[in-house]
């Protein structure tokens, strides 16, 4: 007889897929093997006849049995076999922009990942995104089902010119093209601007992600030295005048690595020269709702000339249904309509309706208040903890939610990453941000998640290796 097994759900459904896939993976159903009759798998299992028809389907939709109409219900082929080798951190992996952000995606729900590059979901505003999605349900039939016109659903791209308008940047809405992510929006651009070959700056150390992109459109990349007011300025200029570079990519309000801010004369400073070289900037201010001050935007003082700006709701709102936006001349969007009809066709309408739903009715401003005030404790805590191993702040950050923290003399960073992944602990450590390779004793710590007293104890191991 057939022995049931409990899921996590506990319903009659759930306890007979869980039976069958059970004698499927122990093997001792083999592929092409006949299934008990609904009637009688019902009658051992104690079940009703229609709780097994489901269960049936429900393994069938999964690819795990197959119906063969007048006949019954076969086995397909079995599970895979589940290995710890597979599930386990890749403690073998280089250390290059990807190495982080691999570890974070496919660690598993007892990893702790201060590494990585996103809040909790614990912090996220999951009562208000389930009450906006019930709201969105009862939308418009278009709004489920339709795609979005290419530059995207018109009230937000309102709402992002207002808030923009908070900080100086003057921008129409029509100047404005929402996109599925901040990511694709620099790849959308890097797309438009540049060629294999061409010469992008970046600062150094920079979002490692960057050097992914800019890796994966195959032009060079050439790093600044990045101080905490930022570019260093003369090698800004020098490697304008050696290189001379297509695109510029940089964050103008806490910058990703180190946390830092622009000051006002580098920005001046910035967009001189890059007038004097024809150099285009991508700004990219995915963390501008993090700042507790606010810092000068190149696009501000530039007025869309030379600087085109990004922004992304993935860290603040939910990286489950993505939206970021383009704000950038005219001429420039009109292009990257097509390149986005091109590459992803429409705009994804239900990320945007959701993302308006929050922001118009001030769920959103009263979250991000909330938010900060709990990351300004947060990154105190953290540097407290840190500081007792040893670890010393670059700078102390005016906001955000990163802390880039430099290990004791005679250590190397990407070592003590790899030893706590093998503690289940995802570390970013400083070379995978660096494109000269010069960040080797510096770590980046999330404060959001690094609340656990587990991470700090991991990297005291992984310090004495």
């Amino acid at each position: 007889m057939l022995n049931t097994i409990e899921t996590d759900t506990g319903t009659r459904v759930g306890q007979v897929m869980a039976t069958i896939r059970q004698r499927i993976s122990a093997r001792t159903l083999a592929p092409g093997a006949k299934l008990p009759s609904i009637r009688g798998l019902a009658k051992m299992m104690v079940v009703s006849t229609s709780t097994v028809v489901e269960a049936y389907d429900r393994l069938a939709a999964e690819g795990l049995i197959l119906s063969r109409r007048g006949s019954g219900f076969y086995v397909a082929g079995h599970l895979p076999p589940l290995t710890l080798a597979e599930i386990g951190p890749k403690l073998d992996r280089a250390v290059d922009p990807f190495w982080v952000s691999r570890q974070s995606l496919e660690a598993t729900e007892d990893v702790l990942k201060p590494g990585c590059g996103w809040l909790p979901a614990s912090w996220m505003p999951q009562a208000e995104l389930r009450r906006s999605l019930r709201h969105i349900a009862r939308a418009d039939d278009r709004v489920l089902t339709d795609y979005g016109t290419p530059l995207g659903l018109l009230p937000l791209r309102h709402l992002l010119s207002r808030r923009m308008a908070e900080h100086g940047i003057e921008v129409l809405p029509d100047q404005i093209m929402l996109t599925e992510s901040g990511t694709q929006a620099i790849d959308l651009l890097l797309r438009l601007l540049v060629e294999p070959g061409d010469t992008v700056l970046v600062d150094d150390p920079c979002y490692f992600n960057f050097l992914a992109l800019l890796r994966a459109h195959r032009v060079k990349v050439v790093g600044v030295p990045y101080t905490p007011g930022g570019p260093d300025m003369a090698l800004f200029a020098a490697a304008l005048t050696e290189h001379r570079p297509r695109l510029y990519i940089t964050n103008s309000a806490l910058h990703n690595p180190t946390g830092a801010t622009l000051s006002p004369v580098s920005a001046h400073r910035i967009l001189k020269l890059a007038d004097q070289a024809g150099l285009t900037i991508i700004e990219d201010d995915i963390f501008a709702d993090f700042e507790l001050e606010p810092a000068p935007r190149l696009a501000a003082f530039d007025g869309f000339e030379r600087v085109i700006h990004i922004g992304s709701f993935s860290k603040t709102l939910t990286a489950a249904a993505r939206c970021g936006f383009i704000a950038a001349r005219r001429d420039f969007i009109e292009r990257l309509i097509d390149l986005k009809i091109a590459t992803s066709f429409g705009g994804n309408a239900l990320s945007a309706e959701l993302v308006l739903a929050l922001m118009k009715d001030g769920t959103y401003r009263k979250y991000m208040n909330g938010l900060r005030d709990r990351l300004s404790r947060a990154m105190g805590e953290t540097d407290r903890r840190l500081r007792a191993l040893g670890l010393k702040p670059w700078i102390e950050p005016r906001g955000g939610m990163f802390l880039w923290s430099e290990l004791p003399e005679g250590l190397d960073a990407a070592d003590v990453a790899r030893r706590a992944l093998a503690d289940n602990v995802v570390l970013a450590p400083g070379n995978a941000f660096s494109v000269s390779q010069t960040a080797t004793r510096f770590l980046r710590f999330n404060v959001g998640q690094s609340s656990d007293a587990r991470v700090f104890a991991a990297v005291e191991r992984a310090m004495r290796g």
